[in-house]
């Protein structure tokens, strides 16, 4: 909405990534793992981005992370948005995205 572009709005994004863990709990170093502060980078970079649609942020952030971390074989992504403009008494309303490499790549993604 055109009030939102304006006045901002607040966000609570949530992001899960499933991937083999055994290395980096053998090793204990970070190389070993998917390095979750990239992760929050990814976030951070693509929510400065413009869109109309919360959706097209979703996706673009599952792009990103499959397009990084090669090791991610799936995510779940949660972006919440906080007192939406509606005319209603809504706390916040909500989008969801689990998807797996597999078939991103599939779709041409790779």
């Amino acid at each position: 909405m055109e009030e939102e572009s304006q006045i901002g709005t607040h966000y609570r994004i949530d992001v899960v990534v499933s991937t083999d863990f055994g290395a980096a709990a053998a090793s204990d170093d970070l190389a070993d793992t998917v390095d979750y502060v990239s992760i929050t980078a990814i976030v951070t970079e693509v929510m400065r981005e413009r869109a109309k649609l919360i959706e097209v942020i979703l996706y673009k952030i599952q792009d990103r992370i499959f397009q990084e971390h090669n090791t991610v074989n799936a995510v779940d992504i949660k972006i919440e948005k906080k007192n939406p403009p509606i005319n209603a008494n809504v706390y916040s309303v909500a989008v969801q995205l689990e998807a797996n490499r597999k078939n991103w790549e599939a779709r041409g993604n790779d």
